[in-house]
């Protein structure tokens, strides 16, 4: 991998991103057909994942990303020093580790091929260990690569298995020079015991997002489009990611705005439904949402207070309008809720209880108060704010849980000189 270029890397994998919209490239059409199977995800919200993915795998967005964490696209390939670095008489240059290992979860199929990317980047060898029963996605991407660089190709392990197995994880941790860890707050913890010393790790535990609409926003746009926008917010990946929102608060005066944007959102993601369907619950999933739907419906017979919106004859997708603020953490699959607050302050003061765990704010807004209103969410605790429609579709680039991805995988080598 030493001898591979940056720009080598980087052409290899925008043309991969080229392919990979193709919708007659094999391996998308294996990962559309195959995954459906083992994902449980519809085709179409499988196609429209992994459009929305491979759309950022461009040479200038992978240049952006190099010169965004390392401060300058020749630093993994020689000693270099951007304008700062060369007032001061220093070069440096950033190196990969030999092995990276990532844990991976198994809720979504896009974040374990995003890793792998940043793996290239840096020019590790990479093992992945993916969660039982989905590997199929990685293993693809990691076929599509080997097809068109054999030798690169094969610097990266695909494997899966149940965790825990320590005949097969303690001499894989011991290997690693770096492990990234996705998955629950307690994977994390019990991984990190078992990892040596000397092996730097980098987890990604469990978020939530929510969406926030404000009043003037609809004087901007119309009522639709915001519905529209959010509806593709709970519709991607079937709202099981991290990125997805739970809540979309609303922020209304003596108008209800709050209360006719959940039955127009109800509306949306029935139509949604017929040409992005959302896939298969197992058993409990389902239940999960038909003992909620219940308690709401009870709840709504009795108190004006709360409305709910609902698929005839399924648990496809569900809306509950609530008078009351407090963030409710939503049973996924398209299962939302939608708050009515008279301001920003009203929001934060509702997702206090969670407020470690937020990710992404999908924001609405007039131009002239979506700065102020994205300082006011930074200071908070925010990581990320997004406009409406793109909370499942972060750039290559995004900082993950506030932390530049490519910058966490590397160590650098400072080289002072004389003045």
């Amino acid at each position: 991998m030493e001898d591979r270029s940056t720009q080598s890397i980087i052409l290899l994998l925008a043309e991969l991103g080229k392919r990979w919209l193709d919708d007659g490239y094999k391996f998308r059409r294996m990962a559309i057909e195959q995954g459906s199977v083992e994902s449980g995800f519809s085709a179409e919200t499988i196609a429209y994942g992994l459009n929305t993915f491979f759309r950022e795998l461009t040479e200038k967005n992978l240049e952006a990303l190099i010169v965004q964490d390392l401060g300058h696209i020749g630093r993994l390939d020689d000693l270099t020093a951007n304008e700062y670095e060369a007032r001061t008489h220093r070069l440096a240059i950033a190196t990969g580790p030999d092995l990276l290992v990532h844990i991976a979860a198994g809720n979504l199929p896009v974040p374990a091929l995003s890793s792998i990317v940043m793996g290239l980047l840096v020019r590790a060898a990479q093992f992945i260990k993916c969660a039982s029963g989905a590997s199929l996605f990685p293993r693809l991407f990691a076929h599509s690569i080997y097809e068109m660089d054999p030798k690169l190709g094969s610097c990266i392990e695909i494997a899966e298995w149940q965790g825990g197995r320590v005949e097969l994880e303690e001499p894989l941790f011991e290997a690693a020079d770096c492990i990234t860890i996705t998955g629950s707050d307690q994977t994390i913890l019990e991984v990190s015991k078992r990892i040596p010393a000397h092996v730097r790790i980098i987890p990604y535990g469990n978020k939530v997002s929510f969406g926030y609409i404000t009043e003037r926003a609809f004087k901007l746009q119309n009522m639709n489009r915001l519905v529209s926008l959010a509806a593709v917010d709970i519709a991607c990946w079937d709202q099981c990611g991290c990125l997805s929102p739970h809540v979309f608060y609303v922020q209304q005066g003596c108008e209800r705005l709050a209360e006719q944007f959940a039955e127009q959102l109800g509306k949306e993601l029935d139509k949604l439904e017929r040409f992005q369907p959302r896939g298969k619950l197992s058993v409990p999933d389902a239940s999960s949402i038909s003992l909620r739907r219940a308690f709401y419906m009870v709840r709504a017979a009795n108190m004006h207070e709360t409305k709910v919106w609902q698929s005839e004859g399924t648990t496809a997708w569900t809306v509950v309008y609530e008078d009351d603020p407090l963030f409710q953490v939503s049973c996924l699959n398209r299962f939302i809720y939608v708050k009515g607050v008279n301001s920003l302050d009203d929001v934060l003061r509702a997702v206090e209880p969670i407020r470690p765990k937020v990710s992404t704010v999908g924001l609405a807004a007039a131009p002239d108060e979506k700065r102020h209103i994205a300082k006011k969410l930074a200071r908070w605790g925010v990581k990320r704010i997004c406009p409406l429609g793109a909370m499942q579709s972060p750039s290559i680039a995004w900082r993950h849980d506030g932390r530049p991805s490519l910058a966490e995988l590397v160590y650098w080598t400072d080289l002072e000189s004389d003045a």
